[in-house]
């Protein structure tokens, strides 16, 4: 038994659960402190996004050459780009977040991604979750390592919304699962007070399966009043678009009004865009419409909060440079990561571009990795969780960064 992992809408607790906490210490700190908490949401887009039509390198010649009928037009044309710095454009399907990145709170890092040469979707989302690119013998992900590096033994403190506990939140420590969508209200056997004093009185011990049964029964209980005091909360009579944004709203209003809830973790799937990827219109910019809107959503939805949280948006890897025979792109290299706070030091894209010339292609083929995804988890947990030099060892095992990024403002 090597960790304590509560699927909260399939049951009570596991066979892989270990050490419980006392009945009251998820209680432990009050909502007074709630503003000043440090969050961290990791946003996992699972599939390869196409980091290249999503911030356009629209002044490189070579972009449009190797994409005829998928890339984006330039700044001021029909279905162009939304200019970012007079280099870069966003994907107009991303116009939600221009807010965002005209008040200074999103930044994006380009060029950025793992050194492992994989091209397995497994194997990459692998290597980045556990933070130890080309390990495979790493049993923990790095969010759950730092989970215990700031842990205060609270049955919440890390959320994931998914329905089975993700590479990068497995091990040793308590991680609470969400279901999404409309799955999170469904309820249990154990929800049937009868059924749950039987229960509770079955497993009224001290030994491990008990004490696991009653700190999986007090993270449900948690949440379950969190969610149903979210759910009497006005959308001002707006509708939410289906999917991320409604399960992205649901984390934001946890954290909001639990401050035990400091870790949050999404995954999203569908990026894998082989076939008929589409440019400024199509399946690619449909999600990427969707996207967008969650992330506005959530950095709304978090309110004061927002100042002292910091959301990171990552993929596995990019695309390939040049369009494929089916107007989609291959398994790439190098992509773009993002991340948006109220501290960060946005409205700006990070990193060295290496150009997309053939030869500056990763492999003749992909865009090169120039700033490894680690400096800017790194950067993220040093001046925004706060991380010493030595706690930031433990959580990315050796690794020292290779440059410094200053992403957060202190």
């Amino acid at each position: 038994m090597k960790r304590r992992n509560f699927l909260l809408q399939a049951g009570m607790f596991s066979a892989s659960a270990l050490v419980a906490v006392g009945t009251n210490a998820w209680i432990a700190r009050s909502a007074s402190d709630n503003s000043n908490q440090k969050r961290l949401i990791v946003i996992f887009l699972r599939g390869g996004v196409d980091g290249l039509n999503l911030v356009v390198p629209y002044s490189e010649t070579a972009y449009y050459q190797a994409r005829p009928t998928i890339a984006i037009p330039q700044p001021g044309k029909e279905g162009g780009v939304l200019d970012l710095d007079g280099r870069f454009g966003l994907h107009p399907a991303l116009s939600s977040l221009m807010p965002l990145w005209q008040k200074g709170s999103l930044a994006f890092i380009h060029a950025c991604g793992s050194p492992d040469p994989t091209r397995s979707h497994f194997d990459a989302q692998y290597y980045m979750e556990n933070g130890v690119p080309g390990t495979k013998n790493t049993n923990d992900g790095w969010m759950n390592r730092l989970l215990a590096s700031i842990s205060n033994k609270t049955p919440i403190q890390a959320v994931n919304v998914g329905q089975t506990i993700p590479r990068i939140l497995y091990g040793q420590m308590s991680v609470a699962s969400l279901p999404p969508g409309k799955k999170v209200n469904n309820p249990l056997s154990l929800d049937r007070p009868q059924v749950g004093e039987a229960f509770d009185r079955l497993y009224s011990g001290n030994d491990t399966l008990s004490q696991s049964y009653q700190e999986g029964r007090m993270a449900r209980q948690a949440i379950a009043k969190d969610l149903e005091d979210e759910m009497k909360m006005a959308n001002n009579g707006a509708p939410l678009p289906d999917g991320f944004a409604r399960d992205a709203q649901r984390l934001a209003r946890l954290m909001v009004k639990d401050p035990k809830v400091e870790l949050g973790f999404m995954a999203l799937g569908g990026w894998d865009s082989h076939v008929n990827q589409g440019g400024s219109k199509g399946p690619l910019a449909q999600r990427l419409k969707k996207l967008a809107e969650g992330l506005a959503v959530m950095a709304q939805t978090l309110g004061p909060i927002y100042q002292n949280t910091a959301i990171v948006v990552m993929s596995e890897f990019g695309r390939t440079v040049q369009e494929n025979g089916s107007h989609g792109t291959d398994h790439g290299h190098g992509n773009v990561m993002w991340v948006l706070g109220g501290k960060v030091r946005g409205g700006k894209v990070y990193g060295e571009w290496p150009g997309l010339s053939p030869d500056q292609l990763y492999q003749k083929r992909d865009l090169a990795i120039a700033t490894d995804f680690r400096d800017v988890i790194s950067a993220v947990l040093k001046d925004h969780m706060q991380l010493n030099p030595a706690t930031l060892n433990q959580v990315l095992p050796s690794y020292t960064p290779t440059q410094k990024i200053s992403l957060i403002n202190s």
